[in-house]
């Protein structure tokens, strides 16, 4: 069983290294399996068509996400602290797997499958409710004032941080992948948000 898991790991992160620098639709399992020496029915074994394989290293990339993000948190720590820490870890994981993003609107029906779809919703309501729970915390220990709806406030946050890459993506360098300075000015402005939504919830 042991083994079986770290085959399949292992082709997990021959794919994330091929998606990265080739983009997800013009990544074969040919290739993949070419990349690792495997043979192609060993690849199949572990995942039996692209969309599979997508959604495994989807998985992997959030579940190395929220552990990095439940490992980070620390009782006691403000709420400020903890938000500032949360986009920093969004921004190392944005600057390692943004090409993934980047696949995106191509015609590649692995990146359309209903399972990847329900995975990512499922994701989504998870990051939620982490937000929700933060904002929770800092309201029972007295860092922000009473709040009707919470889970309204974390989904305005999270749509706010949201709408701040957006904008990064959108008015970046003529190239696909923003530059040094754009990600910079969107992580700038992703802080300043942050600190000026806390303020506003303290009053």
């Amino acid at each position: 069983m042991l083994e079986t898991d770290r085959k399949r790991d292992l082709i997990i992160e021959g794919a994330i290294k091929r998606f990265i620098h080739f983009g997800i639709h013009k990544t074969t399992m040919n290739e993949i399996a070419e990349d690792l020496s495997v043979s192609k029915p060993s690849l199949y074994y572990y995942f039996p068509d692209k969309s599979s394989l997508v959604l495994g290293v989807v998985e992997k990339i959030f579940n190395d996400y929220f552990d990095v993000l439940y490992r980070d948190q620390k009782l006691g720590t403000p709420i400020e602290v903890t938000l500032l820490n949360i986009i920093e870890i969004k921004h190392k994981f944005f600057l390692r797997y943004y090409m993934l993003h980047l696949s995106y609107g191509n015609p590649d029906s692995s990146l359309s499958s209903a399972e990847l779809k329900a995975y990512l919703e499922t994701m989504v309501a998870k990051n939620l409710k982490f937000h929700e729970s933060v904002f929770e915390l800092a309201v029972a220990n007295k860092e922000l004032a009473p709040q009707e709806d919470i889970p309204k406030i974390a989904e305005l946050y999270l749509s706010c941080q949201s709408g701040l890459t957006s904008l990064c993506i959108m008015h970046g360098n003529k190239e696909l992948f923003p530059g040094k300075k754009e990600l910079k000015i969107m992580k700038d402005k992703q802080i300043s948000l942050s600190k000026i939504f806390i303020k506003g919830l303290k009053n």
